[in-house]
């Protein structure tokens, strides 16, 4: 298991099994943990509005794979804070 804590100071924790999750369904973060985890430590949060205990961190990086441009990870803020998932995205620069 691996805990960061987020900018507004939430201990978050990414369990082993969640990282197997992770890998199986985003084989292009197998090699990309660390970024994975810099995501909840420095990206941009954003609260879901179906679920307010849900948050999405969001943050780009330029070693993805495949012209990947950011990691997004999904956090469950409840009793033990959670990583639920993360994925790669493609996003345009901004101009």
């Amino acid at each position: 298991m691996w805990v960061v804590t987020d900018k507004r100071g939430n201990r978050i924790e990414l369990t082993d099994e969640r990282w197997e999750h992770i890998v199986e369904n985003h084989w292009e973060l197998r090699n990309h943990l660390e970024e994975v985890l810099k995501t909840v430590r420095m990206g941009r949060r954003k609260q879901s509005v179906q679920d307010p205990n849900k948050y999405t961190y969001s943050l780009a990086f330029d070693n993805l794979p495949h012209n990947y441009t950011h990691i997004v990870v999904i956090v469950k803020i409840v009793r033990n804070n959670f990583i639920i998932t993360a994925y790669p995205i493609k996003r345009r620069k901004r101009r």
